[in-house]
Formats: C-alpha cells, structure tokens, sequence
C-alpha cells in the first residue's frame, strides 16, 4: 500500500522534520487544542524522531502535500497491541490555518485502511479534549465513536476540559468505507 490519496501522502518522520515538528509544539492554538504543557528544545526533538524510528510498537508519519512536498502535520500510531489487535492514534497539523482543509481526514482516512488492513488490527483509539471540537467533528466524520469521558481531565488556561475517549473498529471501518467506497478523488 501507498499510503497517500490525491493531495497528500504519508512518509516515515525524519531527522530532518526536527525544524517543523518544533515549529508545532511552538503555536499556542495547537498547543491548546492538544494539551501540550512542556516546551521543548531542537534536540530534544532531534532524539525523540530517533526513539520513535527505533520502537517497533508504533508507526510515526509526516503528512505531506502532493505538490510540493511540504510538511503539513504529523501523526502516530503507537502502543501496538498485537495481542489484542489494538493501538493509539494521535494527529497533529502544523498549524492552524490549515484546519478545515480536509488535509486531516484524508490521512486519518489512509491511516484507518493501514491499520485495518495491513496491520489487521480491530481497535483504533484516540483521546481529545473537549475543547477541540474541529478535531471532535473530524474523528466523528471518519468513523470514530465518543466511548467515555474523563471529566475535567486538563487544568489549561485557568480552565478545566474533560477528555474525550473515541474509538473506530474494523467493523466500524467495514460500515463507512468498503460497503460505501471512498470517492472517486480518493486513491491510496
């Protein structure tokens, strides 16, 4: 499989995504919208993309435009269970500007047909805060269901949010897109 639909495609972190990846962790809306409290050095960056490379019980992935190969975002598939047939699932655009694009349900879309068909997993679960509603409405467009709720789980600008526990199965996956097939722009 080639993980990629019409205006985007997958690739293995690098080294070299250090800079972006950086850039991330530095823009207070996505800081917010994903709970991130720490800051963090290009080094430690650095080491990190090198930890993930070397663990054989996650996936990491840049998401990168078709037509130009830009760096939009990232995304990881991590505490692979093989046992149980289950994994997380985290995504993170670069910016803010480019939510609202589709860019993050056209990878989420190429990571649910990799999960589900390749790994041959049967559970994908993810946590999101409640104050992220584009990244709530996005995991619900894509086949996510809300399972439970942490209240009050994130003390982040003098407020508390609760954390949302979503989850997509293999028959949930089955349902949204092998009986309906992906559009026709859609090609991985």
């Amino acid at each position: 499989m080639k993980p990629e639909s019409e205006r985007i495609y997958l690739r293995s972190l690098q080294e070299s995504d250090a800079p972006m990846m950086l850039g991330i962790t530095m823009e207070e809306e996505i800081r917010y919208m994903t709970g991130t409290k720490p800051h963090f050095t290009l080094e430690q960056i650095q080491a990190h993309i090198n930890n993930l490379n070397n663990d054989s019980s996650r996936y990491d992935f840049a998401i990168c435009l078709k037509e130009n190969d830009q760096m939009i975002g990232e995304l990881s598939i991590f505490d692979i269970d093989e046992e149980d047939k289950k994994a997380g699932f985290r995504i993170s655009m670069s910016s803010i500007a480019l939510t609202g694009k589709g860019y993050g349900t056209e990878a989420i879309q190429i990571v649910l047909q990799f999960v589900f068909e390749e790994l041959q997993l049967n559970r994908l679960q993810l946590e999101v805060f409640s104050h992220n509603l584009r990244g709530i409405r996005a995991y619900e467009k894509v086949g996510f269901v809300k399972e439970g709720v942490l209240r009050e789980s994130l003390y982040y600008n003098g407020h508390y949010s609760d954390e949302i526990i979503m989850a997509i199965l293999k028959s949930d996956y089955r349902n949204t897109f092998v009986q309906a097939p992906l559009s026709d722009d859609f090609v991985i």
